[in-house]
């Protein structure tokens, strides 16, 4: 005696073999900078929400803290001299006015921060960071390559970005 076909599966889901499906949601995944200073990580945390708006410290006292900072969570320990931030890892923070480049560079660099090249310093902390006006890549990277090496050239010889610099030098 042949064995009894099988029903074949017409492909879409009914109401009674969705009940029958056991969901399982996988865990957020998410990203998180974890960053080693050799710093008092209260007042890492106090320092970073004082220069940006929507920030709040999570949990923080002098050898680790979780602080959020413009919807971007951070996780920070002092793990002593041994840690050093380097170039290799910075914080780009995109800009659209000068007014927003002068407040971050000036904010960046109180109390002990240096300035570097090309919209890099370095602050008080040891965390490098670039202020990096968005109308900077996009003359640096202008379809028209006589403007973009010239935008380029002028930005190799600033500290702070200056726009109005950066468009007269593109022109």
């Amino acid at each position: 005696m042949a064995a009894p076909k099988k029903k074949k599966s017409s492909g879409t889901k009914t109401k009674a073999n969705l009940k029958k499906l056991d969901y399982r949601s996988n865990p957020t995944h998410s990203i998180t900078p974890f960053l080693m200073f050799n710093a008092n990580i209260e007042e890492v945390a106090k320092f970073y929400t004082s220069v940006f708006k929507k920030s709040k410290i999570i949990t923080a006292n002098p050898m680790q803290g979780e602080f959020i900072l413009k919807g971007q969570k951070f996780t920070a320990y002092n793990g002593g001299p041994e840690f050093k931030f380097t170039w290799g890892v910075s914080f780009m923070i995109s800009v659209e006015t000068q007014k927003e480049v002068d407040y971050y560079w000036n904010a960046l660099l109180a109390d002990g921060g240096t300035e570097s090249m090309c919209g890099w310093l370095q602050d008080k902390f040891g965390m490098y960071w670039q202020v990096t006006p968005k109308i900077l890549l996009q003359l640096i990277s202008h379809k028209d390559p006589i403007k973009a090496e010239r935008a380029t050239q002028a930005m190799l010889k600033m500290r702070k970005i200056d726009i109005a610099v950066l468009k007269e030098a593109a022109k």
